[in-house]
């Protein structure tokens, strides 16, 4: 069950206005991963925060919100503060749209230090390089599979983060690439036989 508040329907909006059909896809099951492992671990987070920012997180991979001076992930994150004021959010909450956002690609952040982007780290390195496959059971693959397909998910994220490295060498895009992402996402479980 996903929040269902205004900046969450909202969240939802923009991802589907912006987002190609597989990195819409990506970014549920990115909540939804998140939100899984937290039951199991009993992990405390917020959840419309955590859903807002899962949507959003790679907002900054989108043609139209691609910065060419800043990481995916700051852009997503700055997006992301902009979203949360106009939502009517404390400028604080907006703040940590944006911090959880921009930590999805940093290193590993303890659920005590902060569950939410503990969450996202989780799950976006779950779906993009196969990381932690011992915490998803085959049968809750299937059926997040079935209902949010991957599209070509694999092919498109590499291509991004190939593009992303290219122009931002420096960036932890090109820090995946050169640490072998294409291996590593050609050996993820969740792209299938």
């Amino acid at each position: 069950m996903v929040p269902e508040t205004p900046a969450a329907a909202a969240a939802l909006s923009v991802v589907r206005r912006f987002c190609s059909p597989a990195l819409l896809n990506h970014c549920i099951r990115s909540y939804l991963w998140g939100a899984m492992y937290g039951a199991v671990h009993r992990i405390a987070y917020d959840d419309e925060l955590f859903y807002v920012s899962a949507l959003l997180h790679d907002i900054g991979l989108t043609e139209a919100f691609d910065s060419h001076t800043v990481p995916f992930e700051e852009a997503g994150g700055q997006f992301a503060w902009v979203f949360g004021t106009a939502a009517g959010w404390p400028v604080e909450r907006a703040a940590r749209a944006e911090e959880i956002i921009t930590l999805h690609m940093r290193e590993d952040v303890s659920a005590a230090a902060d569950p939410e982007a503990h969450l996202l780290q989780v799950a976006t390195s779950w779906e993009t390089v196969g990381r932690h496959a011992g915490q998803f059971p085959a049968d809750a693959r299937a059926e997040m599979l079935a209902r949010y397909p991957r599209l070509g998910f694999g092919r498109e994220f590499l291509a991004s983060f190939e593009d992303q490295a290219r122009r931002k060498p420096v960036s932890a895009a090109a820090a995946s690439v050169r640490n072998d992402l294409a291996a590593r996402s050609a050996a993820n479980p969740l792209e299938g036989p």
